[in-house]
Parts: structure tokens; C-alpha cells; sequence
């Protein structure tokens, strides 16, 4: 019999070189497989948890040295319903301070919208973001798929109105199609968010679709398909079966407390949600894209009773920040500019 050998497979990295920069990438190249060579996450995120006014985001986003916000709500209201004035500040800020979005946080069609209201205001939403998009530069819009259908005790419906809701998003997602844009669809608690296969279901129903993977979401929404008494998602096996239709990231960590029935929040990489697991997965699949954080630690957007101080709520988003560039540099990234570039690697393999 021969001696079993047991081989490894090392990973011996370089440097990045100095003159690779955030402005030599292609940022309509975004997801798994688009940057081989160079793996590479652009940091930003929901500067809305860290103040309320854009100029306070601003300054909470160069705190860390980053370029990038997640733009959601300013002064409490989205970002594609302030008045056209706010807009105009908000525009002037921004490019004041060198700082651009890497995504417009929409309400549309989410957790809190009934796929059985008025469509033409959705669509009147719709537009309206995209004007304001182009404005920016910006081409990636974060939708949902509507708010699940429940009875009385809080159980999904049997009839969710899934033709209806497939309609309507297709309808959705030519208008910013057809504008060269890019809808994301959050696995939140919203249709497509119930299970895997129902965000499967959605991608094959809605042409173009694409989607942000938001790693603290599972372990907070059941799975819908297991029987009940449903499981908590988990986050790890979630993220394979759809990884290849990601192409932009969020990154919380957290769970629901049963004993306390309320939502738990944490550092990146402190909780179940494997952070540290997709993170390093993504360097090893060539992801080239945006990551925004979303500490959810002093705000939950959905939640008005979380609330903190104003200093502590900047206090928290830095940390926050300053958490994950430790933990992308502890799995081989650099940061630099606000940029965390994946060092090139090459497969070794060594007897053992």
C-alpha cells in the first residue's frame, strides 16, 4: 500500500503595487470572478447611522479616510423623497468634500411597502430616484420585493400575490435597466428575502436583477423553507447558493434573542453571521465591488426605539469601521485610500 501524502494548498501573496488606485477600477465590474487577480472591496457605508445631516455623514465617512456613503435617509427622510432644495445641498456636500455614493438605499418596494398599494406612486419613486442618480453617478439602487403578506398573528399568507409582485418589479427594474443601472434586491425580510429558493424564484422571474448580500440578515429572518417551527437562516450556506448573483455587499453581524425577544447587534465578526468567512471567500473569488457597513449598534433604520446620542452614534459607526479594516487586513487585504485591495496570490503546493 502507498504511504498516504496529504498536500497543501499555501497561498504566498505580494505587495499591491503603489500605483494600483481606486480610480484604475471599473466599477461597472462588480461581483464574484470580476477581479481575479486583484480582489478589492470599496469601503463605505450607511453614514444615516452615524448622523442625521449630510454634512455630519460626510465627516463621519472622512473620519475613517473613506469615499464612499450609502446614501438612505438625510435628516430622517429618504434620499429620493427630500425636496428638490435638500437635494441640491446635499449634492453640493458631497462634491464639496470629494465623497460620492456607491448606492442609492431606496424604499422601493420594501419591508414596510404592500405590493397592493398605489403602483403609479411607486413608479413615480422610481423616476424620481433615477433623476437624482444620474445627478450623483451613481448606478446601483437597493430595492426589496415587498412586505410579506401576514394574517392577524403575524404568519405569511398562503396567497402572497406573486404574480402581481413579480409584475411590478419587472417593471421596476426595466425603468432603471433601460438608464444603464443596476437594481439590488436585499435579503431582508421581504418576499425574496424568506428563503433561498425564494430569492431564486425571484431572479429567474425578474430579468436583470441583481443582488446585495447583506451578511447580518439571516441569522435574523426565518427560513421559509423548513418547516415550522422555522430555523433562523444561516448565513454561510445562504451566501453560496447566491453568491454568484451578488454584486454588491453589506455587512452587519448579529441574531435574534428569543429570550429577550429583540435583535442583537455586534461588531463585525463578533457574531454567527460568518463575516469573516464571506469576506475571505470573496478575496478568494475575485470580488471586486462596494461594502458598506451597517452597524445597526446606535440605529436601526426600521426601529425608531434605538436611538443613541449623537456622539455616541459617530463613535460607534468609526469603530465599526475601523473593526472591519482590521479584520479584511487580518485575511491579507490592504487598505489604502479607502480601498481594501486583496494582495495577489498564486497556489503553492507543498508535501506534508
Amino acid at each position: 500500500m502507498k504511504p498516504f501524502i496529504a498536500v497543501r494548498n499555501l497561498t504566498v501573496h505580494r505587495r499591491i503595487p503603489q500605483s494600483y488606485e481606486a480610480d484604475m477600477i471599473d466599477k461597472h465590474l462588480l461581483g464574484i470572478g470580476n477581479s481575479p487577480q486583484m480582489p478589492y472591496f470599496m469601503l463605505g457605508g450607511f453614514a444615516d447611522e452615524a448622523a442625521d445631516s449630510i454634512e455630519d455623514q460626510v465627516a463621519a465617512t472622512k473620519d475613517l479616510g473613506w469615499k464612499y456613503i450609502e446614501a438612505r435617509s438625510v435628516n430622517g427622510k429618504n434620499i429620493h423623497d427630500i425636496s428638490n432644495q435638500e437635494f441640491m445641498h446635499v449634492q453640493r456636500i458631497l462634491e464639496k468634500n470629494d465623497i460620492r455614493v456607491s448606492c442609492f438605499g431606496s424604499t422601493i418596494a420594501n419591508w414596510g411597502a404592500s405590493v397592493l398599494q398605489d403602483f403609479s406612486e411607486t413608479m413615480e419613486t422610481v423616476k424620481r430616484a433615477i433623476k437624482r442618480m444620474k445627478r450623483l453617478d451613481v448606478k446601483l439602487i437597493r430595492i426589496m420585493s415587498y412586505a410579506v403578506l401576514t394574517d392577524a398573528e403575524g404568519n405569511p399568507l398562503p396567497d402572497q400575490r406573486v404574480s402581481l409582485r413579480f409584475e411590478y418589479l419587472r417593471a421596476i427594474c426595466d425603468e432603471f435597466l433601460a438608464q444603464d443601472m443596476i437594481p439590488v434586491h436585499e435579503n431582508c425580510f421581504n418576499y425574496g428575502g424568506l428563503s433561498i429558493s425564494h430569492t431564486q424564484e425571484l431572479l429567474a422571474a425578474v430579468p436583470g436583477l441583481k443582488l446585495v448580500f447583506d451578511t447580518g440578515n439571516p441569522c435574523l429572518t426565518q427560513d421559509y423553507d423548513k418547516p415550522a417551527p422555522r430555523p433562523y437562516q444561516d448565513a454561510w450556506s445562504t451566501w453560496l447558493a447566491l453568491k454568484t448573483n451578488v454584486v454588491h455587499l453589506h455587512v452587519k453581524d448579529g441574531w435574534y434573542d428569543k429570550a429577550t425577544d429583540k435583535e442583537i447587534y455586534v461588531y463585525p465578526g463578533e457574531g454567527p453571521c460568518h463575516v469573516r468567512d464571506i469576506l475571505e471567500d470573496c478575496k478568494h473569488s475575485g470580488y471586486g465591488g462596494f461594502l458598506s457597513i451597517e452597524p445597526h449598534m446606535a440605529v436601526v433604520f426600521h426601529d425608531s426605539r434605538v436611538r443613541n446620542s449623537d456622539e455616541m452614534r459617530r463613535s460607534i459607526y468609526r469603530e465599526y469601521g475601523r473593526r472591519l479594516e482590521s479584520l479584511l487586513q487580518s485575511i491579507g487585504f490592504e487598505i489604502r485610500k479607502g480601498v481594501a485591495y486583496g494582495a495577489m496570490h498564486e497556489p503553492k503546493n507543498e508535501l506534508s
